[in-house]
């Protein structure tokens, strides 16, 4: 499938790394053309007015909250199955704009529509796929009739990762690469890394290696690594961090990775984790220099996890892109139970990487689908004709992990069959280091499941907040109808809770 707006990593992180400091609250903002569906209107976004016809593209957008940077990566269009069968994009496993929502929420505003990425709302709520038997990775495609959009199904394509039990896992060796700049003192921003990162060390194995690399105006070793054996070493070296001088997350960055170097065990898991509020300035080599460096330590299979933190002067554009290019996943945390949440269901049994390059193809029957839009995953769109080409860049998947995507579809009028095409997954396979592909086909049924409805309203929520033009003839009422009555478990509940405030909000 083709995108809309393409942007390039590179040109976003340049604007994304020159100094983001608190005293330097702007952001590049330009146009791109756009395509629109017809009758939709303008959209007026925060920070001057602009239309769908002429969206920031190539610099991170300014947005209400002072010091917040955000991506507009455009929105997907219905795309004809006689122009286009093929729908491809990488798998993504982040979250951070799910939580960064929240946060703004619970400080009584809605997000800017920027900050809003439809896929991270959607797999924020792990779904209960089936595990995989005697494989990598099992498949669901399934649908139904679609809740707020009538005469149109709503498809779903889901993969589960197989699970590795935490006594199974590869040792891990970590390396905590911690912002401390005076940005951090903000909000307690580090007392909230360091209680977070506690509650990792918590779960981390005898086998285990930690080290902690740390950066303010210079980057510094504070421990090298050393054996979660000693675990009273590393929580005291945690403990006495504290926020000191400006920003060199270049320098902080590349003394984590040479430590990694330095302490890399093949077959092992060998990971960089980032905390900060990405607020930085590059140092000499530029954005361009740390974009292939990551990349290269991606290809030496040493991986990036970013987790954020902060309200005002934080930079979601940053944390997400370094996490892309570095094969790993990107997190918001807005508390100290997201912290545990995170740090203790959601990292710790899947710190084991089980697939790299995983891209997600579905080939749409043109016989019987006039056109399909896909939801969010804007900017993880891979070329079709790359989806055999294994030196595509991808997306990763740790052990445990689901993947979700959704499709909005019109049919063909004569359509008399539930089945819509054929979903293909390809990966390579860390445990056999081999190139596989497995595919289903996509078949609808004639009511939605209860799950699928709740993952729809989130869906929804997402693009009324994002302004997307398919939302206009839907509200938060509707969303907050079908949340209610298909929410199961405190994390749905939270999502109604968020919804009825967002309608108090929309209010004032």
């Amino acid at each position: 499938m083709k995108n809309i707006l393409k942007a390039s990593g590179i040109a976003v992180l340049v604007a994304a790394l020159i100094g983001c400091s608190s005293s330097e609250q702007l952001a590049a903002e330009k146009s791109a053309s756009h395509q629109q569906p017809a009758g939709s209107p303008q959209r007026a976004a925060y920070g001057g007015g602009y239309s769908m016809q002429d969206t920031a593209l190539s610099a991170p957008v300014h947005s209400r909250t002072d010091g917040m940077y955000f991506q507009n990566y455009g929105t997907n269009q219905f795309v004809s199955t006689a122009e286009d069968r093929l729908s491809t994009f990488a798998a993504d496993v982040d979250t951070g704009s799910y939580t960064v929502m929240r946060r703004y929420i619970h400080e009584g505003t809605l997000p800017p529509p920027d900050a809003v990425r439809v896929e991270e709302f959607i797999n924020y709520f792990p779904a209960a796929y089936p595990a995989p038997k005697d494989r990598t990775f099992s498949i669901v495609a399934d649908g139904g009739p679609s809740p707020f959009h009538p005469g149109q199904q709503l498809v779903r394509i889901g993969i589960k990762g197989k699970e590795i039990a935490s006594d199974d896992r590869k040792p891990a060796h970590l390396v905590f690469v911690i912002d401390v700049s005076g940005s951090m003192a903000r909000e307690n921003r580090l007392e909230l890394v360091k209680k977070s990162l506690n509650v990792l060390v918590g779960q981390l194995q005898p086998s285990d290696t930690v080290g902690i690399v740390v950066y303010g105006s210079t980057g510094r070793v504070v421990l090298p690594p050393t054996s979660v054996k000693q675990r009273p070493t590393i929580l005291s070296a945690i403990a006495e961090l504290e926020p000191e001088g400006s920003t060199n997350a270049e320098e902080g960055l590349m003394l984590g990775y040479e430590m990694a170097s330095r302490s890399f065990e093949p077959g092992a898991i060998n990971r960089v984790i980032l905390c900060s509020d990405g607020v930085a300035n590059v140092g000499e080599t530029g954005p361009e220099g740390i974009l292939r460096s990551i990349e290269d330590f991606s290809r030496k299979e040493i991986y990036l996890s970013t987790f954020g933190f902060g309200m005002g002067n934080y930079n979601d554009v940053l944390m997400e892109q370094l996490a892309d290019k570095g094969e790993g996943n990107y997190a918001y945390i807005d508390s100290f139970s997201e912290a545990k949440r995170v740090f203790t269901e959601a990292l710790t049994g899947k710190l084991q990487t089980i697939a790299r390059d995983v891209k997600i193809q579905v080939e749409f029957d043109p016989a019987i689908v006039d056109s399909y839009r896909l939801l969010g995953y804007e900017n993880r769109d891979v070329r079709d004709e790359d989806f055999r080409n294994d030196k595509t860049d991808a997306g990763e998947v740790g052990a445990g992990h689901t993947v979700t995507a959704l499709y909005e579809v019109k049919l063909k009028k004569a359509a008399d069959t539930d089945q819509l095409g054929t979903v293909r997954i390809r990966y390579h396979d860390i445990a056999t280091s081999r190139t596989e592909e497995i595919s289903q086909p996509v078949q609808v049924q004639k009511t939605l499941s209860s799950g699928l409805k709740f993952l729809a309203s989130v869906a929804q929520f997402a693009e009324i907040l994002r302004e997307s033009p398919w939302s206009e003839r839907s509200s938060l009422h509707d969303v907050l109808e079908l949340a209610k009555a298909n929410a199961s478990g405190e994390e749905q509940r939270d999502f109604v809770q968020l919804v009825e405030s967002s309608l108090a909000l929309r209010k004032h």
